[in-house]
C-alpha cells in the first residue's frame, strides 16, 4: 500500500530545535507540539491507517534556499513520525513499524514544502532471516 501526503512550509531544522530545547523545556514541548499537530492535520486529512508494516519513508524536502544544511533539514522526520503517530496512521515509531528512509532535496523558492511517501510490504523471507542472524565481524 503507498500512500502520499504534504506538508506545506517547512519544518524546524536540528539547529532551530536544539535553540528551543536550551531557552526552556516548555519553551521546546510547545515548538514540539506545534509542529507535530501540523504532520498531525496534513496526514489525517490525506491518509488511510496501514495495516501491513513496516513503512517504509521517501520524504521530498523541498526547501526555500541551501542555507540549511542537509542533515539539518531531515531532523523533521522527528515531527512527521511523531503527527503520524498521533493521527493513528502507524502505531508507534519502532522498528517493528518503521521500515527504511530515502531522502531527497530540492529548491523551490516559491512553495516550500515537504512531501512524504510512505509505502508498506510484508517482509521478505530473507529480511525475516536477516533480523534473527547476528551481525558477524571480520
Amino acid at each position: 500500500m503507498k500512500q502520499i501526503f504534504t506538508i506545506q512550509g517547512e519544518l524546524p531544522d536540528f539547529n532551530s530545535i536544539i535553540a528551543a530545547s536550551k531557552q526552556h523545556w516548555a519553551q521546546y514541548y510547545t515548538f514540539k507540539q506545534q509542529y507535530t499537530n501540523l504532520v498531525w492535520l496534513c496526514a489525517r486529512a490525506a491518509l488511510k491507517p496501514f495495516q501491513q508494516f513496516p513503512v517504509d519513508f521517501s520524504i521530498h524536502w523541498y526547501c526555500k534556499d541551501k542555507r540549511k544544511d542537509k542533515d539539518n533539514i531531515s531532523a523533521g522526520k522527528k515531527f512527521i513520525l511523531d503527527g503520524l503517530i498521533a493521527a493513528r496512521i502507524i502505531p508507534s515509531d519502532s522498528w517493528r513499524h518503521v521500515g527504511n528512509f530515502e531522502d531527497k532535496f530540492y529548491i523551490d523558492r516559491a512553495n516550500p514544502r515537504i512531501v512524504v511517501s510512505m509505502t508498506s510490504q510484508l517482509p521478505t523471507e530473507t529480511e525475516e532471516t536477516m533480523e534473527t542472524q547476528p551481525i558477524s565481524e571480520t
